[in-house]
Parts: C-alpha cells; sequence; structure tokens
C-alpha cells in the first residue's frame, strides 16, 4: 500500500500546487502545462521506454537462454549460491535466480545499461517462480530491488562522455569520487535491508562476500587512482564494456554447441518472451511516469530543493552544494530528466566548477528508485512492494550524502 499512497499523493499534492499557483499567483497556464505533461509522459513511457525495450528484451532473453541451456547460469549460481542463500531469503542456493542477480549486477556494475535490463527482468521472473503471494514482494526481491536501485556502478561513462562534450578539462576526474558514492549507497542499503530481514550479517560467509567486494573496491580505486592517466580510464570504459558483453554471448554459444544444444532453436525460444515483457510493463511505467510528470511540472519539486536551501542557510551550513540539489532529487525520479539538469547546470556553473562536478557525481552514484520498482515489480504483476520504496530512497539518501561529502573532499 506504501506504493499506492506515494502514487495517489503525486497526483493530489500536484494539484494543490498548481491550485495554489492559479488562485494567489494567477497563473492560468499551470493547469495546462500539467495535462499537456500527463501525455508526454505517457508518450515517453510507451514510445521511447517500452517499445524500444522490446527489441533489446527480445535479444537478450534469447541469449540468456542459450546461456541456461550451456550450463553458465547453474555454474555462477552454484558459486554464488553459499552468500545469496544467506542475503536473499528462501532462494535455494542452486536456483537460477542466483546466477541472474549476479549477471545483472555485473553488467550494472560495468554501466552496460541494454544488457543489464533484459538480465535483471529475467532474474526478477525468476525469483517470482518462488513467491507463494504472487501480487506482493517476498524479501529476496526487496533485497534485490534496494540494491538494484543503490546503482553500483564501476565507470560512469556516459556522465564522462558528457563531461567531455562540455569541455571539461579531465572528463574522468569525477571517476573516483562517483565510485565511493555510489559503494557508500550501496552498503547503506544493503545494510538496512539486511537489519530489517535480520539476515547474520556475522555470519562468516556473508563477512567474506562483504569484505572481498570492499576490498575490490578499494582495490580498483587504487588502481585507476595510482596506476592509469586519465586517457587510459577513458580507453578502459570504452573496450572492457563492449568486449565483455561480446565474450558472454560468444561464451554462452560454445557452451551451448559443445553440449550439443540448438542453439538457434534455444535462442529463438526464449526471445519469444521479450515483446510480451515490454507491452505487460507499459501499464506500471506510464502510471508511475505520469505521476512524476505532474510533480515535475507542478513546480512541487523546485518547492523543496529551494524550501532544503533555505533549511541549510538557517543552519549555517555551507551552501555551494545547494545548486546541485534538483539534480539529486530528480534522480530518484527520473533518469531522463536528472540527466538534463545535470546538463543545465555544468552549462551554467562551468564543467569544473564544483557544482558542476558535484551534479555528474550525483548523476552517476544512484539510481531511479521510482522508475525500477514500477518496471521490474510492473513486470511480475506485484502491486504490494511493501518496503521496497522506502528503504530504496534510502539508498538514495545515502549516495546524496557520501556524493556531498567526497565533492568537498576532492573539489571544493
Amino acid at each position: 500500500m506504501a506504493l499506492s499512497y506515494v502514487w495517489a499523493g503525486m497526483f493530489v499534492v500536484g494539484f494543490l500546487a498548481a491550485l495554489g499557483q492559479w488562485v494567489f499567483l494567477g497563473d492560468t497556464e499551470i493547469f495546462k502545462k500539467i495535462v499537456d505533461g500527463t501525455f508526454e509522459s505517457a508518450r515517453i513511457g510507451v514510445m521511447e521506454i517500452a517499445l524500444p525495450l522490446a527489441g533489446v528484451m527480445t535479444l537478450w532473453l534469447g541469449i540468456l537462454a542459450v546461456g541456461e541451456k550451456a550450463g553458465a547460469i547453474e555454474a555462477v549460481s552454484r558459486i554464488i549460491g553459499p552468500f545469496f542463500t544467506r542475503i536473499f531469503p528462501g532462494v535455494p542456493k542452486d536456483h537460477p535466480a542466483n546466477g541472474l542477480i549476479v549477471m545483472n549486477f555485473s553488467a550494472n556494475f560495468l554501466g552496460l545499461d541494454n544488457a543489464a535490463t533484459p538480465i535483471g527482468l529475467k532474474a526478477m521472473a525468476s525469483l517470482q517462480t518462488l513467491n507463494p503471494s504472487k501480487d506482493e514482494a517476498t524479501d529476496a526481491q526487496i533485497m534485490y530491488m534496494v540494491l538494484l536501485t543503490a546503482g553500483l556502478t564501476l565507470i560512469p561513462v556516459s556522465v564522462m562522455a558528457q563531461r567531455a562534450i562540455l569541455g571539461a578539462q579531465d572528463p574522468s576526474d569525477i571517476f573516483i569520487p562517483t565510485l565511493i558514492a555510489t559503494f557508500a549507497g550501496t552498503l547503506v542499503a544493503f545494510l538496512a535491508v539486511a537489519l530489517k530481514q535480520r539476515v547474520r550479517l556475522l555470519d562468516p560467509v556473508v563477512l567474506g562476500w562483504v569484505g572481498g567486494l570492499t576490498a575490490f573496491v578499494v582495490g580498483v580505486v587504487w588502481f585507476f587512482s595510482t596506476q592509469l592517466t586519465k586517457e587510459q580510464i577513458q580507453l578502459v570504459s570504452k573496450v572492457a564494456g563492449n568486449l565483455i558483453i561480446l565474450l558472454v554471448i560468444v561464451g554462452f554459444l560454445v557452451g551451448a554447441l559443445v553440449r550439443k544444444v540448438n542453439v538457434y532453436d534455444a535462442f529463438i525460444e526464449g526471445a519469444k518472451g521479450g515483446f510480451q515483457t515490454s507491452i505487460m510493463i507499459i501499464p506500471f511505467l506510464v502510471g508511475m511516469l505520469v505521476a512524476i510528470g505532474v510533480l515535475r511540472n507542478s513546480g512541487v519539486l523546485d518547492f523543496i530543493v529551494g524550501l532544503m536551501a533555505w533549511c541549510f542557510v538557517q543552519m549555517g551550513v555551507n551552501t555551494d552544494f545547494t545548486p546541485a540539489l534538483p539534480t539529486a532529487l530528480m534522480k530518484s525520479f527520473s533518469g531522463g530528466g536528472a540527466r538534463a539538469l545535470m546538463i543545465e547546470a555544468m552549462k551554467t556553473y562551468g564543467a569544473d566548477s564544483f557544482v558542476g562536478r558535484l551534479v555528474c557525481i550525483l548523476q552517476g552514484s544512484s539510481d531511479t528508485t521510482f522508475y525500477i520498482i514500477a518496471l521490474y515489480f510492473g513486470s511480475v504483476g506485484i502491486t504490494k512492494s511493501r518496503y521496497a520504496l522506502a528503504y530504496g530512497l534510502l539508498a538514495d539518501f545515502a549516495a546524496v550524502a557520501a556524493a556531498i561529502g567526497v565533492a568537498y573532499l576532492f573539489f571544493h
């Protein structure tokens, strides 16, 4: 019910804000702006997200079907099973969902968005097979969702590319701060949900995996910051992700051929679900995007940002970061909206300014919580998200706080 109240509240708050602007400010265009925005949001949800996603979904569901036949997903499940059975309640250690979740997190970590989304939806569908109450999220699905909304990413390729376009002297200088911020958000998200679900955090297996992953991230930070030039960082970001995608595809095909699988038939059989999944998510996607559009076009988000800035001034806190708050707030609602605000901030303040760098760190350190919950839960028909939204927003807050902190540390 929490998501239902939030969704309805967006419309009600947006309407009240518009009504106030009409009555007290004489703004006669505000209602038209909101209504036009609802039509545009609905169009974007179908024409620019769901239908284009159908092609990508068709491709990757086919590839994953081949991977399952090749035994690759089963192999990954066996490796990660002991850890996942402890943090994903109710998921057997040899269940296919384990391998799919690992592949999804890996794709997200490498910034491979086109591959990550279809794999992630497949993982959610696999988790749904274990769900005794099909319209209500399980603990395992909530843990998965919250970790996804944290958006752990190794190299924010698109952000660095935008910085280069806008003339940043060193487009990759936000790489290390972004990695620190996104890891902080992910760690907070994991610990918060683990405590809520009474996961045994002191279990040796959990400690070993979490400690190992932390050491890996620290090692990556050290390697990229001390051993690579900015040109080499950009080269790694350009080559590594695409190379890994091709290796996965070719590896699945070769593994299946070794097992004497009819790979083309396996691909076609798996790909058939791509279009159906894309169509299924349209109602959930349109509903959430329209509500976000109402909130944005009514000026509510701008008011919240202004109120937050005023509060920081009254507290005597340094407010150099406040021009970046619109990007931070928008990121939970809309990736495209946050990207537009990031670009606007860099154009206004300069790509190499404190604000210009901070908005880039914010853009790369978390994900679109409302969109992800609507997309993934919608794909399997879950309408009761329980505490997924609240903990997803907690992850966003942790990432924002960490982003501001590291921005002051590195660039202020």
